[in-house]
């Protein structure tokens, strides 16, 4: 992704119910993970007042399940439930064989489960591999896994993933990382590489002089991956029915940090959602997305 944000991209952050550049139906099934608080429960909220059919998705089944029963109560029938643990191989492999049996396919999926485990002011790894494993990892797993049941619907299919500015390239301070993640023909195992040595260097206690981000550096490195891998499926499916994007929410009032933040998830879901459902000719891939509008864009 670049440093730079290099162009302004104009739309209304408010999607209508009855919008003209409406695409989408109830037919149309959108799955969000992390999704039983936070921003990913806002997002499915908008999606299901939008009328589209929503998975909602939680590593907890007990919380997923209030979750779900409490947005049904507020009239919103149209939200299903199934537990998923995008950081296991088996969860994943469960959840994909579900939605084929259940819906047959997807139109949109948000990649929004994530954790860490640093208060606002702190930088540990010492959970360096489940962040990555969590953040990176599973949510690639998951992609790569429903690719095969993202149809060919009356619009393009979309995947947008909840990053952060975090994982810009900037962040790193080695020459030879930011010279192997801006390579023009990046590739998967490319990524995998600097992971493996980012979890190396954890491990041999040498990260803090290797020149990865300072700030929160396993989310960091996480979601500079993430961003990617991103940039990578964008290109394997350009020019075709498949649109892959990021979008940073910001400081947002969430559980990861801590309740603090300069706006709450419900604002920050609306943006999520407006990006989600573009029109087709309004739609770009391959795109980092930052604040409010109008939106900051660059290309990742």
């Amino acid at each position: 992704m670049e440093s730079k944000l290099v162009d302004q991209f104009h739309f209304s952050s408010t999607v209508s119910l009855h919008s003209s550049n409406r695409w989408w139906s109830g037919d149309t099934v959108a799955v969000v993970t992390g999704a039983n608080k936070g921003i990913g429960l806002a997002v499915v909220k908008r999606f299901a007042e939008l009328g589209l059919t929503v998975v909602l998705t939680a590593r907890d089944e007990e919380r997923g399940k209030k979750a779900t029963e409490k947005l049904r109560e507020e009239g919103l029938g149209n939200v299903r439930f199934f537990a998923l643990d995008v950081s296991k191989a088996a969860s994943i492999k469960t959840f994909v064989s579900w939605v084929e049996t259940t819906f047959g396919g997807l139109d949109i999926l948000v990649n929004n489960a994530g954790v860490s485990f640093n208060d606002i002011h702190e930088n540990s790894v010492e959970f360096a591999e489940t962040v990555i494993k969590t953040n990176f990892h599973g949510p690639k797993l998951l992609t790569e896994s429903l690719l095969p049941l993202f149809r060919l619907s009356p619009s393009i299919s979309r995947i947008l993933n909840i990053s952060s500015r975090l994982g810009s390239i900037n962040k790193v301070r080695n020459h030879n990382i930011k010279e192997t993640l801006q390579k023009e023909r990046l590739s998967e195992e490319e990524i995998e590489g600097v992971v493996k040595m980012f979890l190396g260097d954890v491990k041999e206690g040498r990260w803090e002089r290797k020149g990865w981000p300072q700030i929160w550096t396993d989310y960091s490195v996480s979601k500079l991956a993430l961003n990617a891998y991103s940039r990578v499926l964008a290109k394997r499916f350009e020019g075709g029915r498949l649109s892959v994007n990021c979008f940073c929410p910001g400081y947002t009032q969430t559980s990861m940090t801590r309740g603090q933040g300069t706006h709450t998830p419900d604002a920050a879901a609306e943006v999520a959602v407006s990006l989600a459902l573009l029109p087709p000719h309004d739609l770009p891939t391959g795109h980092f997305f930052l604040g409010f509008g109008p939106y900051n864009q660059s290309r990742l």
